[in-house]
């Protein structure tokens, strides 16, 4: 007789375990700013018990706005003390609000050194709300969270039945329930009502053999992202090199351009010993590191989404300032 699975699940707050005025409140209930914890979370939404033994795990609830690096660096010491605690635990589901959920699941992929998968999820209607997505998401979850079938994947999230590597999965909308997409790529696999199929497995450095680790989430660098626009005249890099930034996210006309006074003052960024990545607000794609950018030091972002750029430089400068090392960690992260 095979044993049940064991399942951790971490609330860290959101949308997922808010709590609104009534069934009807799907946009106003931030401000309640009511959370249910992990514990509150599996007693509401007892079917994810129907799967695995299902521990909680204590984390101030927050919303998603007000994650961190020293957040997510308090997520991996709690990742690594389970996994301590209870040998025989099949994997982690971690609660979080979806505004910053992907770059919670990039920062734990490239940190987090356990083997056994680690799933967000979340939801895009409250706790409380009509037909909120909630219950559902957080069963696919721990349903995937214990699957054999999950394990190598790296970090994942999990919504709307479809499972996503972290480096590869963005936000798409601001309320439709199929907000989580995978741009030119499309999901790992879906938790289907018989089975969870994988289709596809990530190719790029993952947890848990990813290549920065929890003391470099303690002491980011900061990297700031300047927003490229028609007439952008690079007024937004000059104040983040005033700042003290020690490296620029360019989110760039597609496929990696921008305008000319704001390439000037990139340069000007470079020549100040910061490290420049040139990423795209198109939202898919890959940004070569071009003939243009080369010349100026600048560096491409390969296909990471300049958020995710942002996390990438802020732990890589803690190993280098190399441009060509670097360039070489881009291309494999």
């Amino acid at each position: 007789m095979n044993e049940r699975a064991k399942v951790a699940v971490i609330g860290t707050g959101g949308t997922i375990s808010s709590v609104g005025r009534d069934p009807f409140d799907l946009q106003n209930y931030v401000s309640l700013g009511k959370m249910l914890d992990a514990e509150g979370m599996i007693e509401k939404f007892p079917e994810g018990a129907k799967f695995a033994d299902l521990i909680p795990v204590a984390f101030p609830p927050i919303p998603s706005t007000r994650m961190t690096f020293s957040a997510w660096a308090q997520l991996v010491e709690i990742i690594d003390g389970l996994v301590g605690e209870h040998d025989d635990l099949s994997g982690i589901v971690i609660l979080h609000g979806t505004a910053s959920m992907e770059e919670t699941a990039y920062a734990l992929d490239l940190t987090v050194k356990v083997d056994i998968p680690v799933v967000l999820t979340g939801a895009q209607r409250p706790s409380s709300g009509l037909s909120t997505d909630a219950a559902m998401n957080l069963a696919n979850a721990v349903r995937v969270a214990s699957a054999p079938e999950a394990r190598g994947l790296g970090v994942l999230v999990v919504l709307n039945d479809e499972i996503h590597a972290a480096r590869d999965v963005t936000k798409t909308s601001t309320w439709r329930l199929q907000t989580f997409r995978t741009p030119d790529f499309g999901a790992l696999g879906h938790a289907d009502a018989d089975r969870i199929a994988i289709y596809r497995r990530p190719a790029r450095s993952h947890a848990p053999n990813g290549p920065f680790s929890v003391e470099d989430l303690k002491s980011p660098a900061r990297v700031d992202i300047s927003y490229c626009y028609a007439g952008v005249d690079g007024t937004a890099v000059r104040a983040f090199v005033a700042a003290g930034a020690k490296g620029i996210v360019s989110a760039g006309f597609a496929p990696g351009m921008v305008s000319p006074e704001e390439f000037d003052a990139l340069k000007e960024a470079v020549d100040a010993g910061l490290v420049v990545i040139q990423s795209s607000r198109a939202g898919s794609g890959r940004v070569p590191t071009m003939d243009r950018q080369a010349a100026a030091g600048i560096i491409g972002s390969d296909n990471l989404n300049p958020q995710k750029a942002r996390i990438f430089l802020s732990l890589a400068l803690n190993r280098t300032s190399d441009r060509d090392e670097i360039s070489r960690m881009i291309e494999t992260c």
